[in-house]
């Protein structure tokens, strides 16, 4: 490393370096890896989603040549799960294409095992501006959002100052740049007083506007589910884990999932300004409970009795305020004229 870099930038080249980073060479979910995604704790997660965009589709009157897509699709679990529950939806799988945005060569291989003899085309990319803009899309993104770039700031007495990451003889460290920048805070975020951290993901605002503007000119619908807050007050956020643990940020680059929480007014603003129309965001147990996810759970626990506990502790998970059903919530996108989609 030479010379500070933004908070930004370090999130980067620790995520994504090609030789280094920690998505790029090695399997980060599940129980060998550092965390556990919602797909991975039960499979209803993906097959409430998969039908979520078959009653969004029905409810726009069945737009031809759907484009389904998943933005850090992990192991493809949620998608093969998606996939099994559009069996019974057989009008949206007529023509329907899958298109995997992947930018981790180990985990790209880990979807072609679990996709394979899809009943679908399925096609990968390596990043969402490669996507193009000709059908109707409809989009997850699940624990996908926190794992972008974030820029810190810290009220300091000559004002908002850039948090950096600077090197010393044996160890990384965090510092500010010395002149300050002239930032205006959104009025919902109060009065900072000194030392607040203030957290901008530019990659995320653009990611969701962008993803708007495709549905609102094309049709279709998007989901954002994720940690995060409704952006109120200040705080640092940025977290790092390793093996299901909370880790030192800066201690192993490229040995830890690095994220911050998701700023959900900034995204719904950033949503708004790209023309589609914005619902939620709702708590995560929320949206599942509404989706039906007891009776999903009541029927799986019946043909496989022995595994019923198993089924209602993975509900619980997902659903208890808790654990997941708060902290976790979930925005949707639709055009502008189309009505409620479910769980809202």
């Amino acid at each position: 490393m030479t010379g500070p870099l933004p908070v930004s930038a370090f999130m980067t080249l620790a995520l994504h370096d090609p030789q280094w980073g920690f998505y790029s060479a090695r399997e980060p979910i599940g129980t060998r890896g550092a965390f556990i995604t919602a797909p991975e704790i039960s499979q209803i997660f993906g097959e409430l989603l998969g039908l979520w965009c078959v009653q969004v589709w029905r409810d726009q009157g069945r737009p031809a040549k759907p484009r389904l897509v998943e933005l850090g699709p992990g192991r493809g679990t949620l998608m093969s799960d998606a996939l099994r529950a559009l069996r019974g939806a057989p009008d949206f799988l007529e023509t329907l294409e899958v298109v995997l945005v992947e930018s981790s060569p180990a985990l790209e291989e880990a979807q072609r095992a679990n996709l394979f003899g899809a009943a679908v085309p399925v096609y990968w990319v390596r990043q969402w501006s490669e996507m193009t803009r000709d059908r109707p899309l409809f989009l997850l993104a699940n624990e996908f959002l926190d794992v972008l770039p974030v820029r810190q700031f810290v009220m300091t007495e000559r004002g908002w100052c850039e948090r950096v990451v600077v090197e010393s003889i044996d160890a990384l460290g965090f510092a500010l740049s010395p002149v300050p920048v002239p930032l205006v805070t959104p009025a919902r975020r109060g009065t900072p007083a000194p030392g607040a951290i203030y957290e901008i993901s530019a990659a995320a605002e653009a990611l969701v506007e962008d993803t708007s503007k495709a549905v609102a000119a094309q049709g279709g619908g998007a989901l954002f589910i994720d940690y995060g807050h409704a952006g109120e007050g200040f705080g640092d956020t940025l977290q790092a884990v390793t093996e299901h643990r909370p880790v030192d940020i800066l201690a192993n680059p490229g040995g830890a999932d690095i994220s911050a929480h998701v700023d959900f007014a900034a995204v719904a603003e950033s949503a708004c300004r790209g023309g589609s129309r914005v619902w939620g965001p709702v708590a995560q147990g929320q949206f599942l409970h509404a989706l039906g996810i007891d009776v999903r759970a009541s029927r799986l626990a019946a043909a496989d009795p022995a595994h019923a506990p198993d089924i209602e502790a993975a509900v619980t998970r997902l659903t208890a305020p808790e654990e997941m059903g708060r902290l976790f919530r979930v925005l949707a996108l639709t055009p502008a004229g189309a009505s409620m989609p479910p769980g809202f």
